[in-house]
């Protein structure tokens, strides 16, 4: 995945000298991930460049960037290394296109390497995905194949709008087996990456493959798993999810990040209301814990993982009847 980003920066380089690329050692580095490796000897150093350890100053330099015409793609180190940045991507990035009436947009690319699952302690393994969903005027997309990883990083920096691009940290060693890259599909669609009849996994960027663990080791269970995988969280594709729950019934949701407030409970909701008269259960979700990020000899407890989306499945009331383990005393028992 790693050399596929490379490759989206590279190409879209050379086919239009407004992109530049910025960050914390982005340049002769080539960055902590590689993400960038060879960009400043490739285009110079007028179009790939390190700043300064100031992300609040990396996010406003893009703006007056993008106002002048260029179309910046800005690295953030690690994902809570942002956080700094976040009053200018909130009150600026954001709404500038709002704020002038629509004649003044900003095509920024915001590259944030998120989520945990390499052993990196807090500030380097954050899920921080639902603060920029729930802004909007962002738009906000998680890669978790290779191929998306190419083709929504070109869509990306296309889009005249800004983007926040979360790449998930423990994905970039992972291959394709196509062989080439090439785009794959539009914002806003989600990906069926397995079909199924009994339950709808929902899954986005780390969790895909989860998921996809998840819904093999099912079978011997004798569940048959449909595993969505969101691509882009905004916007988000109510179709494709609404048509898997109302036709198998159930829906599972995963995602790493702490589960209140989160974007997996949107989701839940999302799904409650529109196939409402189709569950057969509760829709659940299976999530980090409400938590600061643990210690990386302890992170195997805080992410979902297959046994305990087996466990949610438990819970799924697979024979329709009413399952009452649940129940407290002062509950409707």
């Amino acid at each position: 995945m790693a050399q596929a980003l490379n490759t989206a920066l590279r190409e879209a380089m050379e086919e239009d000298e407004r992109v530049v690329v910025f960050g914390e050692d982005v340049g002769a580095l080539g960055g902590v991930f590689r993400i960038t490796d060879g960009l400043a000897a490739a285009f110079g150093d007028d179009r790939c460049f390190d700043t300064p350890l100031a992300e609040a100053g990396i996010a406003g330099f893009a703006v007056g960037m993008a106002m002048g015409g260029f179309r910046p793609v800005i690295e953030m180190q690690f994902d809570a290394f942002a956080y700094p940045a976040f009053e200018q991507i909130a009150s600026h990035v954001a709404k500038m296109r709002n704020r002038t009436r629509g004649r003044v947009g900003l095509p920024i690319v915001i590259r944030v390497p998120y989520a945990g699952g390499i052993g990196g302690v807090e500030h380097h393994s954050d899920s921080s995905e639902a603060y920029y969903a729930h802004t909007p005027g962002l738009k906000v997309v998680t890669p978790a194949t290779v191929d998306d990883a190419y083709s929504l990083l070109r869509d990306a920096i296309d889009d005249p709008d800004p983007v926040v691009f979360m790449e998930p940290k423990k994905l970039y060693w992972s291959k394709s087996d196509s062989g080439r890259l090439s785009r794959t599909g539009p914002f806003g669609r989600a990906a069926v990456r397995r079909a199924g009849r009994d339950v709808t996994l929902v899954a986005y960027g780390p969790t895909v493959p989860v998921a996809l663990d998840a819904a093999r080791a099912a079978e011997e269970e004798g569940w048959d798993v449909e595993v969505v995988d969101l691509r882009t969280i905004v916007p988000f594709d109510d179709a494709t999810v609404t048509a898997s729950v109302r036709r198998t019934g159930r829906c599972v949701v995963v995602s790493e990040a702490a589960g209140f407030a989160g974007v997996g409970a949107e989701i839940a909701a999302r799904v409650q209301e529109r196939c409402f008269h189709s569950l057969h259960a509760p829709v659940l979700r299976v999530t980090g814990l409400d938590i600061p990020y643990p210690p990386p000899m302890l992170e195997h407890h805080h992410l979902p993982d297959a046994d305990r989306i087996l466990d949610a499945f438990d819970r799924l009331q697979r024979d329709d009847r009413p399952d009452t383990r649940h129940l407290t005393l002062g509950g409707a028992a």
